[in-house]
């Protein structure tokens, strides 16, 4: 069973959500029997190497590290340029100058060998992928260092592909799910299946299933389990976790409870706070993460201000219902 592999004694997932996980937050739900989680997609990895060891030095258990396999972004000097031009106004509203031109500085884990390398000499105990898959060669690879690994799909063909890469299992992302979409193609069809029907759609692929999105309590996490999971993963019911690297302003939009989906901050559909920067017309955004190069600075500005509203605040429905708390006591509300 993957839970008994993995080490896990209680069937909830802290989702790796890349700048807000932190080793305090991964080490203490590890220890409290869960599986914790980093986001090191906008890490380089000695940034990264840095963190695990800072887990493994509080914790013994396996824990989970994330990396995203999105495909380069595919450069178009007009739309780019149209994107700056669009957000000129705004940054002017705080002063400041748009930047000259959109930068991309998540790097693919396909194009990362550093990264890669870390890995096996660290030995993490789970590797998970988001936005696709790696090449045949660094899964080998790192199943050789005695990974568990995990992949994300929104719909069967996605989940498919993850069974026929041999990975162990399956988190499912629902529509719900609070942060970026774990669609293969980001310009792909959409089917939007929310958590349940997820799950359901996604027995076909015969692994173990995790379901993500819009789980907030322990009904929540009952329910996913009674529906065919063998565990849930939490993202939202996370970000007020004392542990948390969540922003302050962050922390105070979630009471808003109010989310939406949209390409505006990274380029890709990811689901967050509902605010100025999400509320904006999305859909000649440049391809991800071009679009992150230009927000970043202008939630600087803004921010410098005393305006939050350009903040990238990913978050699930039902953020409202977040509990503040340590993550052992976040973690004990959701145990079944």
């Amino acid at each position: 069973m993957l839970l008994a592999k993995i080490g896990m004694r209680v069937p909830v997932v802290q989702a790796p959500m890349a700048g807000i996980t932190t080793p305090a937050l991964a080490a203490a739900v590890a220890n409290a029997g869960g599986l914790g989680s980093l986001g090191v997609a906008a890490q380089d990895a000695e940034r990264a190497r840095q963190d695990i060891r800072a887990v493994r030095a509080q914790t013994s258990a396996r824990f989970n590290v994330n990396v995203f396999c999105h495909a380069p972004p595919r450069r178009d000097a007009q739309k780019e340029r149209d994107w700056l031009d669009g957000l000129a106004p705004d940054f002017g509203r705080f002063g400041a100058a748009a930047p000259d031109q959109l930068t991309s500085g998540y790097t693919p884990f396909a194009e990362d060998d550093a990264m890669l390398q870390m890995l096996l000499e660290e030995r993490p105990g789970v590797v998970s992928f988001h936005f696709g898959l790696p090449d045949a060669g660094r899964v080998a690879a790192l199943r050789e260092s005695g990974a568990v690994l995990l992949g994300s799909a929104t719909n069967l063909a996605d989940a498919l592909k993850i069974r026929a890469a041999g990975l162990d299992g399956i988190v499912a992302q629902g529509w719900q799910a609070g942060g970026h979409r774990g669609l293969f193609d980001a310009n792909g069809p959409d089917e939007r299946l929310e958590t349940m029907e997820l799950l359901s759609a996604l027995t076909e692929a015969g692994l173990p299933l995790i379901a993500a999105g819009g789980i907030m309590t322990r009904e929540d996490v009952q329910a996913a389990l009674d529906a065919g999971a063998v565990a849930a993963q939490c993202g939202t019911a996370f970000l007020v976790a004392d542990e948390a690297g969540t922003s302050d302003p962050h922390r105070a939009a979630l009471a808003g409870g109010q989310t939406r989906m949209t390409r505006a901050i990274s380029g890709r559909q990811a689901r967050g706070v509902e605010n100025i920067i999400s509320s904006r017309d999305d859909s000649n955004a440049p391809d991800y993460p071009l679009p992150y190069s230009a927000l970043k600075a202008l939630h600087a500005a803004a921010s410098a201000q005393g305006e939050h509203g350009y903040g990238p605040f990913w978050a699930g429905t039902g953020c409202a219902r977040a509990e503040p708390g340590g993550a052992a006591e976040i973690l004990s509300r959701l145990t079944p």
